[in-house]
């Protein structure tokens, strides 16, 4: 082992915790991202990449069409610790929306009630209540 390598691992444990505290807060409920000014769908996966697993289209179709939703919902797979993920909206920029039952659940919940117009914080209340724990 090499004298970098504790650092190293020092490192990764402390951006884990640090994973950890931002997504939650102290009662453990979470916390949902800020959507970011003029977030677009431009590194949404386009339909020709997207996987056959069933809902993944329909999914990817609604992260696409409501990006400044997506990006300010909490992804309740948790994507944000083991991939880095910033909000629902990052889980279709790859492959893992369309292999993920929540991520997909997530996306299609949030965009129908948006397009019903409810308001982001309605739409999280609602994401809450059928995704958290």
């Amino acid at each position: 082992m090499t004298q970098k390598a504790p650092w190293i691992i020092a490192g990764l444990a402390g951006a884990a915790v640090v994973g950890l505290l931002v997504t939650r807060r102290a009662d453990g409920r979470v916390v949902h991202p800020d959507p970011r000014p003029g977030v677009t769908a431009e590194r949404v996966l386009p339909p020709s990449m997207v996987s056959n697993a069933a809902g993944a289209a329909e999914a990817y179709a609604a992260a696409r069409s409501a990006p400044h939703v997506l990006d300010g919902v909490h992804c309740y797979c948790e994507c944000t610790r083991g991939f880095g993920h910033r909000s629902l909206l990052t889980c279709f920029e790859s492959e893992h929306g369309s292999q993920c039952d929540i991520c997909k659940g997530e996306a299609t919940l949030a965009v129908q009630l948006a397009s019903q117009g409810n308001t982001l914080d309605a739409v999280r209340r609602a994401i809450d209540q059928r995704f958290g724990s």
